[in-house]
């Protein structure tokens, strides 16, 4: 199974939360990239002309396949800690009427 037909399947599992955790994770490493290109952190290649925001931009999706593994792994943890929190869902009624 391909790394994009598992976060397919990890997507119809968890739903909105896995992707959640996705943008989530993009956004931490895309603030990350932007913070340390304008400390100092030195860019090469493709991105060393850009803005600042296109070099990180640039930095972050070549770290799209960590992001996803990552994603993969910390959703259910993260699923785990939502149930735990909001308690078990009450029991929906059922459409059977007897």
């Amino acid at each position: 199974m391909t790394l994009s037909e598992r976060l397919k399947q990890h997507l119809a599992e968890f739903g909105s939360l896995a992707l959640a955790v996705y943008l989530t994770l993009f956004v931490v490493v895309l603030i990350g990239f932007a913070i340390g290109i304008q400390t100092g952190l030195k860019v090469e290649g493709v991105a060393e002309g850009a803005t600042l925001f296109g070099a990180a931009w640039v930095a972050t999706k070549l770290t799209q396949p960590i992001r996803i593994l990552a994603t993969l792994a910390i959703t259910p943890l993260v699923a785990a800690v939502v149930r735990k929190v909001r308690g078990p869902r009450p029991e929906e009624p059922s459409d059977d009427v007897r």
